[in-house]
């Protein structure tokens, strides 16, 4: 039981042989450099100019932490140049002070690879610069499911699918030497392309070199943990105990609370009313008595993860239908409504986006990162701006040849910079059946203008040429996401 969770991947086996369908590695295409057995690349050392560049410059648009920009650490989402998605966690500069132990904890954690967890790709180690960068997961975290749903709750067949999943994930970490986790809780997992849950890897190390092993309230923590100050195994499984309860109630019930109402059999209490008629007393029952065990005060009588994964393969329901069913998502496409643009898109109807680029103009690059400098005022400045005006003729008359070549020299000068200029290029790249080209010209007009939807949908036109339809209906989604703000504003 438990398996066939995805109609995409078998991914329930724990193995660390797994497969896992990332399309791109870390170093741009070296065979040599991929885990064997695992379609994903060796732990790799980053530079601070590839996260910057990533990241687009770490703007803000592309922070994914819990509490954004005020957090004490915080994780930006990112593409590498091979169009990888990645999160990146950029720590307090007071974090971790000196290089060794960060190297040490980041290469460590960076060994494992397993479908269950978000698996570590790498780190950057450079001046006061401490950062780790992870898998991207692009569908919300298992807090925004479980308690802030907005079409409909997480059923129990797709609740008891998490706690197996997390309970697998920590299995296989105790089984590398890795039973530490820090701060378990509902915002360490979150749902990958498919739907499936997965246990983030930045919980495998501590937030600081000395800092503190929870950041959640003083009622969600291991008792032995508030006498010593140290996590434990034990300490991990009851911080486990906790997510189930979350995952029983739908709310977040401190423990000593929970307890009481299953001391007094109060379980109707505890259950969430969303519930109702999927959840039998038998599996609520099991649930109940599972979760007690996890919080018993005395460590030494919780369970393990092994006996946490016997103990829940039994009350697995629907094995064999995929997560993003259970979710509610029908397919991918389905997952999310697109404009009449971002259905151009999709149709990769070319002739119809050039019609609204032109509609469109320049008026886009308002606000966009300009440079000028002295040249301005010369001849060189002129002739620039004149190769631009030619580009916009051409363009218009769909002479895409002649266009390429025409912002090309534009773009090549490097005293003005136009996200414009680059997304116009790379509509000719796609007419011209160049998309590779064209990909790389729409990242750039994202770099250099974050929340510009037209450069998102230009790359998932790119990215659909290329037969990368994953990363597409990603981009889709980005780009359809900051259209529907934009027109809101």
């Amino acid at each position: 039981m438990g398996c066939g969770f995805s109609k995409y991947t078998a991914c329930c086996t724990g193995s660390e042989q797994d497969g896992l369908a990332a399309e791109a590695q870390v170093d741009g295409g070296n065979e040599d450099n991929v885990v064997e057995g695992v379609d994903l690349p060796w732990f790799h050392e980053f530079t601070i100019d590839q996260l910057r560049k990533a990241t687009s410059g770490f703007a803000i648009e592309n922070i994914v932490s819990e509490h954004g920009e005020k957090a004490p650490n915080v994780v930006y989402k990112g593409r590498l140049d091979n169009q990888m998605r990645i999160a990146v966690k950029r720590f307090n500069r007071n974090a971790w002070p000196e290089a060794q132990p960060f190297l040490e904890e980041a290469r460590a954690v960076g060994q494992l690879r397993n479908q269950r967890l978000i698996n570590l790709l790498g780190c950057c180690c450079e001046g006061e610069e401490r950062l780790l960068v992870a898998e991207y997961m692009p569908n919300d975290t298992l807090t925004k499911h479980l308690f802030h749903w907005e079409t409909q709750p997480m059923r129990w067949a797709m609740r008891m699918r998490v706690a197996l999943c997390l309970a697998q994930a920590l299995e296989y970490c105790t089984s590398k030497g890795r039973a530490l986790y820090h701060d378990l809780n509902a915002y360490r997992v979150l749902y990958d392309d498919d739907y499936n849950p997965r246990l983030s890897c930045f919980g495998l190390m501590k937030n600081s070199r000395d800092g503190r092993s929870y950041s959640t309230n003083l009622a969600f923590t291991p008792p032995e943990y508030l006498r010593t100050g140290r996590v434990t195994p034990e300490s991990v499984t009851y911080s486990f105990g906790t997510l189930l309860l979350d995952l029983l109630s739908g709310k977040h019930i401190p423990p000593s609370h929970a307890l009481d109402l299953i001391r007094d059999k109060n379980l109707q209490m505890l259950s969430d009313s969303c519930l109702e008629g999927e959840l039998t007393n038998d599996d609520g029952t099991e649930l109940v008595r599972l979760a007690s065990r996890c919080l018993q005060s005395e460590p030494r009588e919780r369970p393990n993860p092994k006996s946490l994964v016997a103990a829940l393969i039994p009350l697995q329901k629907d094995s064999e239908v995929p997560s993003h069913v259970l979710m509610g998502i029908p397919d991918g496409t389905a997952a999310f409504p697109l404009s009449p643009l971002g259905e151009a898109c999709l149709r990769m109807d070319l002739t119809a986006l050039h019609e609204v680029m032109e509609k469109i103009g320049y008026k886009d690059d308002e606000g966009a990162a300009t440079e000028l400098s002295f040249q301005m005022w010369t001849n060189q400045m002129q002739e620039t701006l004149n190769s631009k005006k030619k580009g916009d003729a051409a363009f218009r008359h769909k002479d895409f040849k002649t266009a390429i070549d025409s912002y090309t020299m534009f773009i090549d000068v490097g005293t003005m910079v136009s996200p414009t200029v680059y997304v116009r290029r790379s509509l000719c790249y796609l007419m011209s059946n160049m998309p590779d080209e064209a990909l790389n010209d729409a990242m750039q007009a994202q770099v250099i203008s974050p929340v510009w939807y037209i450069a998102f949908y230009l790359q998932a036109v790119a990215l659909l040429a290329l037969g990368k339809e994953n990363d597409a209906q990603v981009a889709l989604k980005e780009g359809s996401s900051l259209e529907t703000k934009k027109n809101t504003n």
